[in-house]
Formats: C-alpha cells, structure tokens, sequence
C-alpha cells in the first residue's frame, strides 16, 4: 500500500511541489512501494523526503534506526518526518519515544526531523512540549487558522483527493515552507 503525502505551496500555481512517502513503520515495516515512489519522483525531478509512521509504545531507538536504513538520507532529501497518529500507554512514553526518535535521526542524518500529527495531538499534548520543532498538522476543517502559528509548517486539509494516475484517493497538503 503505497501512502503518498502530496504538497502544494499556498498562493503557487503549481499543483504539486513536493511529496513525502511513508518509509517505515515501528522497527520492522517497510512500505512496499517506497523504494519505487522515491525512483519515479526523482525521475519526475519533483523534490521528496520520508516519513515514519511511530509505535509509540516501543522503544524509539530501534525505529529510527530502522527508518535510517531504509531512507539512506541523501542531501536533495526533504526533511524527515515522524508520524504520530496513535496514543501511548502514557503521554510521557509517548513524548520521550518521540524525543528519543527525534534525537537520535537529526543527529544521524544532519536533518531536524518535523513531525506529523492531529491539530488536537498539538495543541494538547506537543504545543508547548516541542518547541524547537515544526508541526505539520492534519485538521479537515474548512478553516486553516492553525496556519497562523509559526511552527506549523503543512497543513494536511484532507484525505480524500482524486489525481491523474493514482487509484486511490490521497492525502493534500498545503505548506508555508520552502525547500
């Protein structure tokens, strides 16, 4: 199951800009389709990078280097993400796994990785916890205020949008930042 992440920028014309692939999942899964998605964006010269998709109940270490193996990070890669969707037995398991994971991948890789997470994960449980890291957050809301905070970079507005050449609906995405 190939999960591509699509981004345009905000007031661009252009329609797709960048796009990130899920990599890997926990410290053993690995997308079947990633290795083919990252050959046909580079052959389509569209910028891409990788996300992780966060067991947050297992340690962090493994996972991320897990995702460092399979990404093999180049120079031309986007940031990495970490993808937070799930709770954890606790919310300190939950955050120290993803300082942990975070930590140990910039610290790797040379990139700050942004992570991936729900409005309401946000602003309830991140906001004021990571505070040197960008958000990208999904919120289908009509209205993207959210945007209006610095730290949120993307904003994925829906999950449901039909593009030429791929049969299943994906994930779109607006963004503030350049690469």
């Amino acid at each position: 199951f190939a999960y591509i992440i699509y981004f345009c920028y905000l007031f661009n014309d252009t329609l797709i800009d960048f796009v990130y692939c899920k990599a890997t999942e926990g410290s053993t899964y690995i997308d079947s389709e990633w290795k083919s998605n990252r050959v046909q964006l580079n052959q389509l010269g569209i910028r891409n990078g990788a996300y992780h998709f966060l067991n947050p109940n297992t340690s962090s270490i493994p996972q991320a280097k897990h995702f460092l193996a399979i990404w093999k990070h180049r120079e031309i890669d986007l940031p990495p993400v970490l993808d937070v969707e799930k709770e954890a037995t606790t919310d300190k398991i939950l955050i120290n796994n993803m300082y942990d994971w975070l930590e140990y991948v910039e610290k790797k890789s040379g990139f700050r990785p942004i992570i991936y997470t729900s409005y309401s994960f946000y602003t309830k449980k991140f906001k004021n916890e990571f505070k040197d890291y960008q958000f990208w957050i999904a919120s289908y809301d009509k209205d993207p205020k959210a945007l209006s905070d610095k730290r949120i970079v993307h904003w994925q507005f829906t999950d449901n949008i039909d593009l030429p050449g791929i049969n299943e609906k994906v994930d779109f995405n607006v963004s503030k930042r350049r690469f």
